[in-house]
């Protein structure tokens, strides 16, 4: 018979994954968007390569959330975790997942449309930028929401 903490560390440490490994994924997504399509606007406009390299990177921020949850939550992952902690963790994770993924590859689709656009000879590079921040919010408060359930976690 395999020992309830044993689930228990199980359940978090596969929210702690989900935290960063989903959020990750999600990023790289979104960065290939943007950077696939910086490339094509460089082969016109070589000059717009600094507000391509901005635009491009902004999905980087997912993971960087998803990390961040990850050294805020790992601390709880002993042998003694109890279940309720374990759910906790578990929820956390995989809400931040779901967020950050959403959240960066339409970010990088975004992104990748404005840099395009830009490449064309279009000056909306702030216009892209400020459409980009609305998908960046609910990651923000994804990061937050997974901040305020660490809260829940007994000391």
């Amino acid at each position: 018979m395999v020992d309830a903490n044993v689930w228990g560390y199980l359940l978090g440490a596969v929210g702690l994954g989900l935290m960063f490994g989903v959020s990750g994924a999600g990023s790289a997504i979104g960065l290939v968007s943007g950077g696939a399509a910086a490339v094509g606007a460089l082969r016109k406009r070589k000059e717009i390569f600094g507000l391509c390299l901005v635009l491009a990177g902004l999905p980087a921020t997912q993971g960087l959330f998803g990390f961040v949850a990850y050294i805020i939550f790992s601390s709880h992952l002993t042998p003694e975790i109890n279940m309720f902690s374990a759910c906790v963790m578990f929820g956390a994770g995989l809400g931040m997942a779901l967020v950050n993924l959403v959240s960066a590859i339409k970010m990088g689709q975004i992104t990748s449309a404005g840099i395009t656009s830009m490449g064309l000879g279009n000056d909306v590079f702030v216009n892209t930028l400020v459409l980009a921040a609305f998908p960046e919010f609910y990651a923000i408060l994804g990061l937050v929401g997974g901040i305020l359930m660490n809260g829940l976690i007994p000391v």
